[in-house]
């Protein structure tokens, strides 16, 4: 996220990218003979929710060992001979984005710190929403960081609990904090996992053989070749042992979950499953729902790729009209967001993508994408369509406005940077140069995912960049949105 304050340096081309961001992936596994090399094979298939820079701990039963680097897994590490630093049978890596904190070495995890109850390794896919409070009075009390993550406050905040045992340590921590966060960790005697009470970011648990691997997203067991087992529970902190032994925990007590909807709309892969469903199945029905809320006659219906393509096939499909790749995505050019400076940015987007001339020419043509940020690069598409010589560009977009800035760990632009919460409809389609423009509507993201309707009461999901209905407090942010209240009960591990 785009915070500003001399704890948390934020990396500058935050505030230039104009799609939403996961800030990471993260994967570990306990009980595998090379348990390094299928985490850096896992963490291959989590890249797409992370691709700044990557890391592994592992433990050999006796000695911690790290490797982190700036890049991707592939650039990082590089063949067999780099795992010969990380030995041992229990291993867990990340991938990441930065949104707080900002890039370097000192920021990528997993992080580890000598405790007193003996080394304890932690990776985080999430935000915590009072980093910034918690960090203030950790500082007074003598506490000194070494990065500007905000990770780190879970790691003084375990060290600095009066309580006996490390895993009472560790929830007295959580209990502390705000937000969302699925944490893989390990220490000497275990690997524990677990997720927030509200399971706003995802974590699933799958078995290959003896060994129990934890990941972000399905897509990384079916790539190492585990059978999945089940999702990590919203509130569940699970505990495995090197023997295998399982022991499930629940110490945030019972509280509705609002796991996040975009994972839906975006950040999976579309060959995960979430929430019981697949997210390929799920976005087509988006797509479905949208043909049937915003239908307008046109000749093609054309994704912007990759992301908007299964949407696409759904609004294809209800609504009769042709399926086109109407843009060519060139998969040899990096990311449109690391570049900082304008003129770079948009040289990019036209690198990235490139109309089919002959195939547009003349139509009239519906373009599909997941969502709308900023609104630069769908003014861009929009005008390279209209230069390849379209005769009506539609734009229909497969969730709802994005009006709100995240807090829970999505690079979010400022609430004033977001297009949807400085205009209306029509004055976004005039930006971006669009003939008319339309959003599936919060009730049909809902029942493309399986729910009849938003429950305006208790909603299932948290769709706070679209309502902006926070599901948690937002302590270090309560000046920039207004959040809604939750009290978590105090009961502790056995």
């Amino acid at each position: 996220m785009n915070l500003t304050h001399p704890f948390l340096d934020i990396a500058p081309w935050d505030v230039d990218s104009d799609k939403l961001r996961e800030e990471c992936g993260i994967f570990g596994v306990i009980g595998a003979k090379d348990a390094a090399a299928m985490t850096a094979l896992g963490l291959h298939a989590l890249q797409h929710r992370g691709q700044e820079a990557v890391g592994i701990v592992s433990f050999d039963g006796q000695e911690f060992y790290a490797q982190r680097g700036i890049g991707h897994v592939a650039q990082v590490f590089t063949g067999n001979e780099s795992f010969a630093g990380l030995p041992g049978s229990m291993a867990s890596g990340h991938v990441r984005y930065s949104t707080t904190g900002g890039q370097g070495l000192r920021n990528v995890q997993p992080l580890f710190a000598d405790l007193a109850a003996g080394g304890f390794s932690i990776a985080h896919n999430g935000n915590i929403s009072n980093a910034m409070t918690l960090k203030r009075e950790l500082i007074s009390k003598g506490s000194i960081f070494q990065s500007t993550s905000d990770t780190e406050v879970i790691v003084h905040l375990i060290a600095t609990s009066r309580y006996p045992t490390l895993l009472k340590r560790f929830v007295d921590a959580l209990q502390l904090v705000e937000g969302a966060y699925s944490l893989i960790c390990m220490t000497p005697k275990r690997m524990v996992a677990c997720r927030d009470p509200l399971g706003i970011r995802p974590l699933v648990m799958g078995r290959i053989g003896d060994a129990i691997i934890f990941a972000s997203e399905t897509v990384a067991l079916d790539v190492v070749g585990a059978d999945f087992v089940r999702e990590v529970e919203p509130g569940e902190l699970i505990e495995v042992s090197p023997d295998g032994k399982i022991t499930s925990h629940r110490p945030f007590g019972q509280v509705s979950p609002r796991p996040c909807i975009f994972e839906h709309v975006y950040f999976s892969r579309p060959d995960s499953i979430s929430g019981g469903k697949s997210v390929y199945e799920v976005r087509k029905q988006i797509g479905v729902e949208l043909a049937k809320e915003s239908p307008v006659d046109a000749d093609l219906v054309i994704p912007v790729p990759d992301s908007g393509v299964p949407a696409a096939i759904g609004y294809a499909q209800q609504s009769g009209i042709p399926f086109e790749l109407g843009i060519i995505r060139s998969h040899y050019v990096g990311r449109t967001f690391i570049q900082p400076e304008d003129g770079a940015r948009h040289a990019d987007v036209k690198r990235k993508h490139n109309a089919n001339r002959a195939l547009v020419a003349g139509k009239r043509i519906i373009l599909i994408d997941d969502s709308i940020v900023r609104g630069t690069t769908s003014m861009k598409i929009v005008q390279m369509m209209r230069d390849a010589g379209a005769a009506e560009v539609h734009m229909r977009v497969a969730s709802p406005p994005t009006e709100h800035s995240c807090f829970y760990g999505v690079d979010t632009p400022e609430r004033s940077k977001l297009l949807a919460a400085r205009m209306n409809i029509q004055g976004m389609a005039d930006y971006i140069h669009a003939d008319s423009l339309a959003f599936v509507s919060i009730d049909g993201l809902y029942r493309a995912v399986g729910e009849s309707s938003r429950n305006n009461g208790a909603p299932q999901f948290c769709d706070a960049c679209f309502s902006g209905e926070y599901p948690t407090r937002l302590t270090d942010n309560a000046d920039r949105e207004a959040p809604a209240q939750l009290t978590l009960p105090v009961d502790k591990v056995a």
